[in-house]
């Protein structure tokens, strides 16, 4: 589970940075589904932290409801495991 995690992050974060890099070069972007698709994956960390740090897609409102929507589940869903499933 770690070591998805970890491949997943980083390969968020790459991503991010990709798409920042080729924007406005004309080359084919990646697909916003497939940002929010990585962070429902598990990348959210990746993609939060690529979006401070190339600062890409934070001023596209509409995305930034919808990863706000994916944070806000993972974060229960952890917050639910921890209280009631994880082991004593």
């Amino acid at each position: 589970m770690q070591s998805w995690l970890a491949a997943v992050t980083v390969m968020t974060f790459l991503t991010y940075g990709y798409d920042k890099l080729i924007a406005g070069t004309g080359a084919t972007r990646v697909p916003e589904r497939v940002l929010l698709a990585l962070a429902v994956a598990g990348g959210t960390v990746g993609a939060l932290l690529g979006m401070r740090l190339f600062h890409h897609k934070t001023s596209k409102e509409g995305f930034l409801e919808r990863l706000g929507l994916i944070v806000a589940v993972q974060a229960v869903a952890v917050a639910g495991w921890y209280i009631f499933l994880r082991p004593h």
